[in-house]
């Protein structure tokens, strides 16, 4: 082989390689979730979620639960402190759509997370629910005035892995004292997601955010 030849070959690989680095990078999540997060209560406390996933969704409505399936993807804004999650619901009475866009204020260490309904886009805004995740576990408030009296919302984020994730809603109406659990969304990462970086041989789900 020549020296023109080499060079050529050497290229090739190069390109290649370039190649395949830019698609991981562009498709990737964070390494974090490669392993079950114990999180510090900062502006990567989500990151597990970051990419798309299968949801099932188990909910009440006038005491009788419901269950169907839909899809969920979360991609990150701003410098990894905020970001955006589209929801697809599957329901029985058809398809809808909602969106959660979260925000993470490193002065007070806490989450904000607002909610759009589809079926509703222009409708007012609830109240943010905030709070923070303690040992891998997020917990989130919101106090709100539904039919003249207050309802207060909780949200938990719980057994987070690489591969899966709980959420739950529960309303109170005694400020706290008793809780009614009425949406349950369990997580399992779509099979296209899981698959992101095989290819640049990582071994791992994701590319470590600085």
């Amino acid at each position: 082989m020549n020296r023109t030849q080499t060079s050529m070959l050497v290229a090739g690989f190069v390109v290649v390689g370039i190649f395949r680095h830019e698609a991981c990078n562009a498709q990737a999540v964070p390494d974090h979730a490669a392993a079950s997060p114990v999180s510090s209560g900062g502006p990567h406390d989500f990151d597990f979620e970051f990419g798309d996933w299968q949801v099932h969704h188990h909910t009440k409505r006038d005491g009788r639960w419901i269950d169907f399936e839909g899809t969920s993807s979360t991609r990150v804004l701003i410098d990894g402190s905020a970001h955006v999650e589209e929801n697809k619901f599957l329901r029985p009475a058809g398809v809808s759509y909602g969106i959660a866009m979260r925000a993470y204020d490193p002065k007070t260490r806490l989450w904000a997370i607002w909610w759009v309904d589809g079926r509703d886009p222009h409708g007012a805004l609830d109240p943010p629910m905030k709070g923070q995740f303690v040992d891998g576990v997020g917990t989130f408030y919101s106090d709100s005035v539904v039919n003249g009296k207050t309802t207060r919302t909780r949200f938990i984020w719980s057994h987070i892995t690489a591969s899966s994730a709980r959420w739950e809603q529960a309303l109170s109406s005694d400020l706290g004292k008793t809780w009614d659990t009425n949406w349950v969304m369990q997580f399992t990462r779509s099979l296209q997601s899981a698959k992101w970086c095989r290819s640049c041989g990582a071994g791992e789900l994701a590319l470590r955010r600085p």
